[in-house]
């Protein structure tokens, strides 16, 4: 965990830096923090941060601390200018300490009354997820939909199923889920996103990957 722990916080000072230093325009968060987010799954698939010195099979269980980097992260790529809803944020501090299934169910409430929410969608996808120690469920992947049907050519809902899947050694599942981003927004006006271009390249790799090992999934 101290691995994983310095390279995202390595990762949110990046954003930092970026954001406030280099005076990166807010319209640019998204696309920066896509960046930084492709960056640690590539490095999860190349590196081993979890292990110290020996071979051993990767924890995927979602404990307390990183909770509370899910939840900065998820931050740091939604819009800062728009103001969180009290459900969020009581979600929020649920997820914080590890209480995912709280979280949720705090989501589901908040957004009987909220549904076009795309950030609630996302944490609650997000939530259920981490429920399920990495594993995107029937529910979580129904709640990234849900978020996707509210803004389609918004990649972030993708991005983190995808990720999910790759952690848990989905690499079809993945790959697939980010083949049908580029095709879904191929032609308007997120055609020529900067986003793309990793997105492209992460595909590739995949099915690079996967041609080279047809075993995985």
């Amino acid at each position: 965990m101290g691995g994983w722990l310095a390279i995202l916080s390595l990762t949110l000072l990046s954003f930092a830096i970026a954001a406030f230093t280099l005076r990166l325009p807010r319209e640019g968060f998204a696309v920066f923090g896509a960046f930084l987010l492709f960056g640690l799954v590539g490095y999860a698939q190349q590196g081993s941060p979890q292990q110290p010195g020996s071979p051993k099979e990767p924890d995927i269980a979602i404990d307390k601390e990183s909770g509370e980097q899910m939840v900065e992260l998820r931050h740091q790529l939604t819009d800062p200018n728009t103001a969180k809803p009290n459900y969020i944020v009581f979600s929020d501090g649920y997820a914080r300490h590890g209480h995912f299934s709280d979280a949720a169910g705090v989501l589901r409430q908040g957004l009987k009354n909220d549904p076009n929410n795309l950030e609630g969608w996302l944490a609650l996808g997000m939530a259920l997820t981490a429920h399920a120690d990495g594993v995107v469920t029937p529910a979580s992947y129904y709640a990234y939909g849900k978020a996707r049907a509210i803004d389609p050519g918004n990649p972030l809902p993708d991005m983190f199923m995808a990720q999910s899947f790759m952690q848990t050694g989905q690499f079809r599942a993945a790959r697939d889920t980010l083949a049908s981003l580029l095709a879904r927004t191929d032609g308007d006006e997120a055609g020529t996103a900067p986003w793309r271009v990793r997105v492209e390249q992460e595909v590739a790799r995949l099915d690079q990957m996967i041609a080279n090992a047809p075993m995985l999934q």
